[in-house]
């Protein structure tokens, strides 16, 4: 497709106590209530050298105002996925051909008060909510939705 690399990323798969999952809402896509990609969990770029389970963290922190949450599993490969043409040169700063996440399963340990996605002056999110894991295929870009059915499959034994 492109000689472009893939950036590096984590993702978070982060389980309340009942067993659902923290999905939020793009800000650049607002009322996208239906449209698949509008509700995506929270993930983000590695900085060079970090280790993936400090980095998931801090991008907990950064996009949903929070990292009170611990650790359940991690996924056991890195998952990748490339962009669809037209936004290759575009998005992501133009300088990547896709991403390359290792993602987490975490249990949320604070209260959906903890969650402020107001905290970031330019935040990713404006909305979230618990859903069910087996929702996640549906509610990714067409691009993300074999990793969203990955993650739904290997996850699994988290959900309520």
């Amino acid at each position: 497709m492109t000689g472009l690399p893939y950036r590096a990323n984590v993702g978070a798969v982060l389980f309340n106590p009942g067993g659902l999952v923290l999905v939020a809402r793009r800000a650049d896509l607002p009322n996208a209530e239906g449209a698949p990609g509008g509700w995506q969990l929270p993930q983000g770029g590695m900085d060079e050298g970090e280790d993936p389970a400090v980095a998931v963290f801090r991008e907990l922190e950064e996009e949903i105002g929070t990292a009170r949450a611990e650790i359940l599993a991690e996924h056991p490969r890195w998952l990748t996925y490339d962009l669809p043409g037209h936004l290759v040169g575009k998005a992501l700063g133009g300088k990547y051909r896709g991403q390359r996440q290792k993602w987490f399963a975490l249990r949320f340990t604070g209260a959906d008060r903890d969650i402020r996605l107001d905290l970031d002056p330019h935040p990713e999110f404006d909305a979230w909510r618990w859903a069910p894991l087996g929702d996640l295929p549906g509610l990714a870009v067409a691009f993300k939705r074999a990793i969203y059915e990955d993650l739904a499959r290997e996850f699994a034994r988290f959900a309520g």
